[in-house]
């Protein structure tokens, strides 16, 4: 089964404050923050057409009555927790894929609840009931096909893909509604003439290999059907792939001093991340973005695993002015770290030279330095204690 909550967030808005089920609302970003971008809309709003990640100003010219709530992230995740615990009382393979929807595999629960269909209707009950918001339920045969079917039909359903009707359910929908089909998938899908599920299932496997790389042969087996990827139980414990931060500014950047700090608050976040993940990166890439939306990217090996922040720091700034014109402005800048290790695993090794392993022994104290940041800010709050290049945050 996927269980996806309608309209999540706004579905949340509309429990804190009731009133809201009357009007077409949207919880937007901070315009201030330049956010100003549609997160979620109530079915009200949907009715004039208003698409999320469209500005607020498009938004408002569509509905000029639009309601606009700022976004309760903190409300959203306990509401996040509690239907996963809804979940839980059918089944402990339950994979949340993001805030608002889970995958549950509830195969070995029938004997004790009944059928798929009838373990979401009382999962859609108690939503309703004990939540007041609402959920669409996809209940298929695996993974790729219950997305569709929580897809298929909305809001307050469920829709079951089998076997037998994948084929004359599935195969007419856009290919753009298969997972992991994004934008630039589907671009070269449409040039290879393939636009819906059933085009990609009837075309020929090797060359969809040969234009998409290994996504392909996923796709092509979603689209005929395929897919044994298992449920994980929700007790299980990961090592992320990848580590991200990213921020848009409240203004443009041009100023080296700016772009520097910038690049210093992003990494700030970034390796405070990667220590609560347990995790130091090999590899970092850096993401600009420029204020007329174009972007460029880059990325370096690096010469040892860290998570130190004034590393990240240092080949992040590297990197983008390996890659920044200046006559142009930064609206964003995001940071990734991949090839991850354990922060517990060291691949580096002592050498024989005295001024590398003094090296390696300033390099162990930042870390300390850093796990005690960590412990300062956890206990008295993020703006207990900064570094000197951040004492001011403003730009």
């Amino acid at each position: 089964m996927h269980c996806d909550c309608n309209s999540f967030y706004a579905s949340c808005e509309c429990v804190l404050n009731p009133k809201l089920k009357n009007v077409p609302m949207a919880v937007c970003g901070n315009p201030e923050n330049r956010h100003g971008i549609i997160l979620a809309k109530n079915e009200l709003a949907k009715k004039f057409n208003i698409k999320t990640a469209e500005t607020i100003y498009q938004a408002q010219r569509k509905c000029p009555e639009l309601v606009l709530v700022a976004p309760h992230h903190e409300v959203y995740a306990e509401f996040s927790a509690r239907c996963n615990d809804i979940y839980k009382d059918y089944t402990d393979l339950v994979e949340p894929f993001g805030i608002d929807e889970s995958w549950l595999d509830v195969t070995g629960s029938r004997l004790l609840f009944g059928s798929g269909e009838d373990i979401a209707r009382t999962i859609r009950k108690r939503f309703r009931e004990e939540l007041d918001i609402t959920c669409s339920v996809g209940i298929s045969f695996n993974k790729s096909m219950a997305k569709l079917g929580s897809d298929y039909k909305k809001p307050d359903a469920q829709t079951v893909i089998s076997r037998e009707n994948f084929k004359d359910l599935v195969w007419k929908m856009p290919v753009s509604d298969l997972l992991y089909a994004g934008r630039n998938v589907t671009e070269t899908l449409r040039k290879m003439y393939i636009f819906t599920i059933g085009d990609l299932a009837q075309s020929n496997r090797d060359t969809v290999i040969r234009h998409l790389g290994k996504m392909g042969a996923v796709l092509h087996d979603y689209a005929n059907g395929i897919d044994d990827s298992p449920v994980e139980s929700i007790y299980a414990t990961h090592t992320p792939k990848s580590v991200s931060n990213g921020m848009t500014f409240p203004k443009d950047l041009k100023e080296a001093d700016e772009i520097k700090k910038g690049v210093l608050m992003v990494s700030e976040e970034l390796s405070a991340r990667m220590r609560k993940a347990h995790v130091k990166c090999t590899t970092l890439s850096v993401n600009v973005k420029y204020s007329d939306f174009t972007s460029v990217s880059k990325q370096r090996s690096l010469d040892y695993a860290t998570n130190i922040m004034h590393d990240l720091a240092s080949v992040a700034l590297e990197l983008l002015y390996s890659v920044f014109v200046p006559t142009r402005k930064i609206r964003a800048i995001t940071i990734s770290g991949t090839h991850l290790v354990s922060d517990t695993q060291h691949i580096e090794q002592l050498s024989l030279f005295a001024d590398q392993n003094k090296s390696k022994k300033e390099h162990e104290k930042k870390e300390k330095l850093e796990d005690a940041l960590d412990a300062i800010r956890q206990k008295y709050g993020v703006d207990a204690v900064n570094i000197g290049g951040l004492m001011n945050r403003k730009f």
